[in-house]
């Protein structure tokens, strides 16, 4: 019942780059809420570094998280995660969230929207679904935007709940021994990679990643097969000592990839009006799938070193995070559309955006930190507690 203190630290790194990632939202040719006037395609090689593998990363870490928990937990294990995942996604789907939706209804709606955000708030509360663009979808009200990583957590949360119901803990062994066995060695890479690959081939072309949990199956698919790799692998030393060994294999396979796809995407000619042939489609599937694993497996690997490295920064870190995940886009979709009308050129502007929106929420978190009525609602427990990964459940 160690605590992982190199898992506390990948999950602080993964939602620190998913700040970056989320300012870099604002800048790529991409669909999102708020859009800068020097979008382009530029920066897009820069964000696909980490899309394969960041969330990934977060659900394999709750997977582990979960398998500590019910053996420290159990009766009071369900309860627990519940209120720690679905009450913040709640308070953030009624608070937090409506100012992303109302300044993407104010940018992009056509014809403009003149409206009050109160009388916007009003129609989003009564789950209005009439503010469409020219190609005819629609933004579906209320929303949980970034919010999406909580109810599909919850609900591999509810399944990895069930095995250990379901199945008494000598077969819930006896499964995780038997896991460890094919996770050992070359396995620990190989065969993750084989499963990713599978479900993408399988379900990438038949199911758009919607974030809206009912019809999201590749998600499913690919966050739920990674949660339970750290589900059943969590306790298998030879898994994660077999990771170490290879984080430099990992690491190696890891840029192959990255290099690999990016090439095909940006640099081969290929476009709308010379589409990639079917055969390269296919083989880049696999590529992602490579990479997606690799680079966990990298991450793992060179982490594992520091598993009983414990420090002050880190125990704060460990809490902030969270209301910094629940408050960070809202705070750049805010901050990016007050800052458009001064055209600041768009590396400062940037750079602007990440750095002030790290310390409008670390300032938040201050706050939060302080105010019991507040602690629960951003997936903290009611009183100051030292919370750690595998120690207090904070693993969002």
């Amino acid at each position: 019942m160690q605590r992982r203190h190199d898992l506390d630290w990948l999950r602080i790194i993964a939602f620190g780059l998913l700040v970056v990632y989320h300012v870099g939202m604002y800048y790529v040719s991409w669909g999102w809420h708020v859009k800068s006037p020097h979008a382009g395609e530029g920066p897009e090689p820069f964000m696909l570094l980490t899309s394969p593998w960041r969330m990934s990363l977060l659900f394999l870490i709750s997977g582990v998280a979960s398998a500590y928990l019910l053996r420290r937990l159990s009766g009071s294990f369900l309860r627990q995660r519940t209120r720690q995942l679905l009450v913040p996604l709640l308070f953030g789907m009624l608070l937090i969230v409506p100012p992303q939706a109302y300044l993407q209804v104010v940018e992009q709606l056509p014809g403009g929207y003149t409206e009050s955000y109160l009388a916007f708030y009003a129609k989003y509360l009564s789950g209005y679904h009439g503010f469409c663009g020219n190609d005819g979808d629609c933004l579906r009200l209320p929303t949980w935007n970034h919010l999406w990583f909580l109810p599909y957590l919850w609900c591999y949360t509810v399944l990895a709940w069930l095995l250990w119901k379901l199945l008494s803990a000598p077969v819930l062994e006896r499964l995780r021994e038997r896991t460890g066995s094919v996770l050992h060695g070359w396995r620990a890479l190989l065969v993750p990679i084989a499963v990713l690959a599978l479900v993408r081939l399988l379900l990438v072309a038949r199911f758009e990643q919607t974030h809206a949990l009912t019809d999201d199956w590749y998600s499913h698919a690919e966050y739920g097969s990674v949660f339970f790799i750290g589900f059943i692998a969590a306790f298998n030393t030879r898994f994660w000592e077999s990771l170490q060994r290879l984080r430099w294999q990992a690491a190696g396979l890891a840029a192959a990839s990255y290099a690999l796809f990016i090439y095909f995407w940006y640099f081969a000619g290929y476009n709308d009006d010379n589409p990639l042939p079917l055969a390269a489609r296919i083989l880049l599937r696999i590529v992602w799938a490579v990479d997606q694993w690799s680079a966990i497996a990298a991450l793992l690997g060179f982490a594992y070193r520091w598993r009983h490295a414990d420090s002050p920064a880190l125990r704060y870190l460990t809490v902030a995070v969270f209301p910094l995940y629940i408050l960070h886009q809202t705070v750049i979709v805010v901050l990016a559309h007050s800052l458009k009308p001064m055209d600041i050129p768009p590396g400062v502007e940037a750079a602007l955006l990440i750095i002030s929106t790290f310390a409008l929420c670390l300032a938040a978190h201050e706050i939060i930190r302080r105010s019991r009525w507040l602690r629960p609602l951003f997936g903290l427990r009611a009183g100051p507690r030292n919370e750690g990964v595998i120690a207090e459940a904070q693993t969002r």
